[in-house]
């Protein structure tokens, strides 16, 4: 597994309200990695979630990534030319973007859904 991380949108909202389902040796591993992003398409869909009211995130994603220094990975035409080709074996349409930005990227994909390892991608299962 390499070190470079794309973190999945519910581990992102984890990571910002501190939930402990993120242990501490995940955060370590995650602090020392080479480099973490999050997607675009997850902030979206974070927003899709406030505005539903499903969610009230205890700052916005882009005030907490900067200051946890995690990178944002825009969404490419590549991401979704990948995202379109791949198996359904997931059927959410963010959850497959983020597989494809995960393959195109050579990034590990850091989720607690175990159903993304159908997928032929690297997965830390949190």
């Amino acid at each position: 597994m390499n070190d470079l991380f794309l973190l999945d949108t519910h581990i992102l909202i984890w990571l910002n309200s501190g939930d402990s389902r993120i242990t501490r040796a995940a955060l370590t591993r995650l602090r020392d990695a080479e480099s973490v992003f999050y997607s675009a398409a997850s902030a979206w869909e974070i927003a899709i979630k406030q505005s539903a009211g499903k969610l009230q995130p205890s700052q916005p994603v882009s005030a907490y990534a900067r200051k946890a220094r995690i990178a944002e990975l825009p969404v490419t035409t590549r991401h979704a030319e990948i995202a379109g080709k791949l198996p359904l074996h997931h059927r959410d349409p963010f959850d497959r973007m983020l597989v494809a930005q995960a393959i195109a990227e050579n990034l590990t994909l850091v989720t607690a859904d175990r159903r993304l390892k159908d997928y032929d991608v690297p997965i830390w299962v949190i």
